[in-house]
């Protein structure tokens, strides 16, 4: 993904994030996305401290379902659009459920 303004290039993600489930936050860290990695992290602890660590495998494979399409959709809204093949950016948008008129 490009941004329009600026040129940065970013990878946009859809579908299970298997780096997500395996390393919880840290994926979003990694991709400079602090607020999800904060929130996403204190909840982790909150969870894990209320549960003895068995919800927070629950949330984990929850939130590794839904990663990559919420950074992906977040991307979009900073005003990052689609750079790949014509192909490519229409099986993602259909992925992500976003109309070609973003």
């Amino acid at each position: 993904m490009k941004h329009k303004e600026t040129g940065i290039m970013k990878n946009g993600y859809y579908g299970f994030s298997w780096t997500t489930l395996l390393f919880g936050a840290f994926p979003a860290l990694f991709r400079q996305d602090f607020l999800t990695f904060f929130g996403f992290f204190a909840l982790c602890v909150v969870l894990a401290i209320c549960t003895y660590g068995m919800g927070l495998f629950a949330i984990s494979v929850v939130w590794a379902f839904m990663y990559n399409k919420y950074y992906t959709r977040k991307l979009i809204e900073k005003g990052y659009v689609f750079c790949d093949t014509p192909q490519n950016n229409a099986i993602a948008m259909a992925r992500l459920g976003i109309s070609d008129s973003v």
